[in-house]
């Protein structure tokens, strides 16, 4: 096939391109650049046939590849599996000059972004995702990490890559619980800063799941840019210039979502999770008066539409209010929610009050 792509730029302190299109295979050997002389492609199980055909022509330019198979989704996650891939770089001798490559979903991308990050203090890693929530979450941005028994993320480092491919024809072979999964990412990027994906999910749900269909490029495309747009001068999660939410926007859903993740022991999809996350907070914010009505069913018909949840269990409550108590944007014993307070306008809800919350969490509760 012959590659047709588009190109958004990242712009960071270091600058890099999320190339998107299809038959993107022989772009790997442009990122990783003539002074590597090793790459090692990190890859979940059902990508391997991907990794013997990326790992084609960057063995033809000359280069030895090491690949190396890791467990799928949050299973990679782990520090047993990072001390492997560390074993691997040293007996293969990874120098600076060197590069790693991670090839799959949002938990392999996370897991190679941190080998990356910790090997010699840090080497040029390249992203390759391969599903929806991977091409518009996890491989841009510069966030990596690895989870622990008291939560998701919760080790990690801010290392971006040089480059990021996002070849369309991966996502042929996702089942469509995936692809859902991805389009809360997208979802969520309507709801914080670009309407226009709401827009188009609602009128064409059908198409907006097809992964063939020209509506989910574009659908990732609007993601990717306004995950660009929102990191730029925030790479690290400090907030934006004159007291913006920076890039904490990007966490909307994601502190009920990632507690409901670890209740589930990560059985759920992601997306699934935030999902929830979303309503949650949009029920939170109408609760201190912040959106309307219309706002909150908002939420739950563009998720709906496209088959998400936007509920769970209310027997769930206590171990949910304990897991978010770990959450990255706890200060002390204060939870912070990302809220709106409108339509594509994001804020910041420190809240102390259990009742509150309980509440707010009544509203999703099935």
């Amino acid at each position: 096939m012959t590659p047709s792509a588009g190109t958004i730029r990242v712009e960071t302190a270091q600058p890099y391109d999320v190339v998107i299109g299809r038959g993107l295979r022989e772009k790997v050997l442009d990122l990783v650049g003539p002074e590597a002389a090793r790459v090692a492609i990190i890859h979940g199980p059902n990508v391997a046939d991907r990794a013997t055909a990326l790992r084609m022509p960057l063995a033809d330019a000359g280069l030895a590849v090491r690949i190396i198979e890791v467990p799928d989704a949050e299973q990679a996650k782990t520090a047993s599996v990072l001390a492997e891939c560390w074993r691997v770089l040293g007996e293969a001798g990874f120098t600076r000059s060197d590069v790693v490559v991670g090839l799959g979903g949002g938990a392999t991308t996370d897991l190679a972004g941190f080998v990356a990050a910790t090997w010699l203090r840090g080497v040029r890693f390249v992203n390759v995702p391969t599903t929806v929530l991977g091409m518009v979450d996890a491989a841009v941005g510069g966030k990596t990490g690895i989870n622990t028994a008291q939560g998701k993320n919760l080790v990690g480092a801010f290392h971006e890559p040089v480059g990021v491919l996002c070849d369309l024809d991966a996502l042929q072979t996702l089942t469509p619980r995936e692809v859902r999964s991805g389009l809360a990412e997208i979802v969520k990027c309507g709801f914080i800063a670009d309407p226009s994906i709401l827009d188009l999910v609602e009128a064409d749900p059908r198409s907006a799941s097809d992964t063939r269909s020209d509506v989910l490029a574009q659908l990732i495309a609007k993601g990717i840019a306004v995950k660009a747009v929102t990191v730029k001068g925030d790479l690290r999660e400090s907030g934006g210039a004159r007291g913006a939410i920076g890039r904490e926007a990007l966490n909307y859903g994601h502190t009920l979502g990632h507690a409901i993740e670890r209740h589930e022991a990560y059985e759920i999809r992601h997306g699934e999770a935030i999902s929830i996350g979303m309503v949650f907070v949009a029920e939170l914010a109408r609760a201190e008066g912040l959106i309307d009505d219309a706002l909150v069913e908002r939420h739950r018909a563009a998720l709906g539409t496209v088959g998400l949840p936007t509920a769970y269990r209310g027997d769930a409550w206590p171990h949910l209010l304990e897991a978010m108590r770990l959450d990255k944007k706890t200060r002390g014993s204060t939870l912070r929610f990302v809220v709106l307070d409108g339509l594509a306008s994001p804020q910041i809800l420190p809240v102390t009050d259990e009742l509150l919350l309980r509440d707010a969490y009544r509203a999703v509760s099935g």
